[in-house]
């Protein structure tokens, strides 16, 4: 792996050493390996794309850090607490995932959004004032709120969970392509809002996200997977793009002879 020195936090909010991911859930074949002996630090605030062609293992790696699938073995701390230790609701409330193919469950926009806060036993002036908030910095039209899911399009319903998610106020968002279905505008808003939250609040993203053009502006650290080994470790700045782009091309052409997958 490349490694650039200056990355490492010196006080980490988040550690995982020599993780590795093995599965034998439906569809893959018992016992394959999706993630190899991974390890880093993430530092509170940090701005984290995961790169990398198709089943490199990024989703997989999001899903491990809170909690919805477990380590085959190493260890995953959060501020220096292993997050086996921690109760799932808990660490589910510091650590938020937006999949990538969000889903409202049957409710309204605001039912969607009020939800997290209602299990949380915050008054309804609380959550209105949450809802408003961030419905505005996000810029949610407010008459979307008495929507349901199927009057939405793939690119709204994206918009609506991660306003669900940054409402509850996590200490660290995952996001899995959060952007990739919305117009090239609403994902550098959504971008930078995020980009303002990690600067200003403190919270820490970590994002996948194949739209590089997107990941070069908003993000501080590239961490690069393919075969579900952490090739390159490195600050924005640093990353050779062009390089970068061309590895993924190649990376996945590999991945489409040998899987029939025809985008990262």
């Amino acid at each position: 792996m490349v490694y650039d020195d200056s990355l490492s936090p010196t006080v980490a909010q988040l550690q995982l050493k020599q993780v590795s991911f093995v599965t034998s859930a439906k569809g893959a074949i018992p016992g394959t390996t999706i993630l190899g002996d991974i390890s880093f630090e993430v530092a509170k605030g940090d701005r984290i794309t995961l790169i990398g062609p198709s089943g490199a293992g990024k989703s997989s790696l999001l899903r491990l850090l809170n909690r919805l699938s477990e380590p085959t073995c190493g260890k995953i701390y959060l501020d220096n607490q292993e997050i086996q230790t921690i109760p799932v609701l808990q660490l589910r409330r510091q650590i938020m995932l937006v999949p990538q193919e969000p889903k409202l469950l049957g409710m309204t926009v605001r039912e969607a959004l009020a939800y997290p806060l209602v299990l949380q036993q915050l008054g309804k002036s609380a959550i209105a004032q949450r809802i408003q908030t961030y419905g505005e910095r996000l810029h949610i039209p407010e008459n979307w709120l008495e929507r349901t899911e199927l009057q939405l399009s793939v690119g709204q319903r994206q918009l609506v969970a991660i306003a669900r998610a940054l409402i509850c106020q996590p200490q660290i968002i995952l996001l899995d392509e959060p952007t990739s279905a919305l117009d090239a505008g609403t994902a550098s808003h959504v971008l930078g809002v995020l980009a303002d939250m990690a600067d200003q609040d403190q919270i820490t993203v970590l994002m996948v996200n194949h739209q590089l053009d997107m990941a070069k502006l908003f993000c501080n650290r590239i961490l690069y997977l393919q075969t579900g080994q952490l090739i390159q470790d490195t600050s924005a700045t640093n990353m050779d793009w062009n390089l970068l782009r061309d590895s993924l091309v190649k990376a996945q052409a590999q991945a489409a002879q040998e899987w029939g997958v025809e985008e990262f």
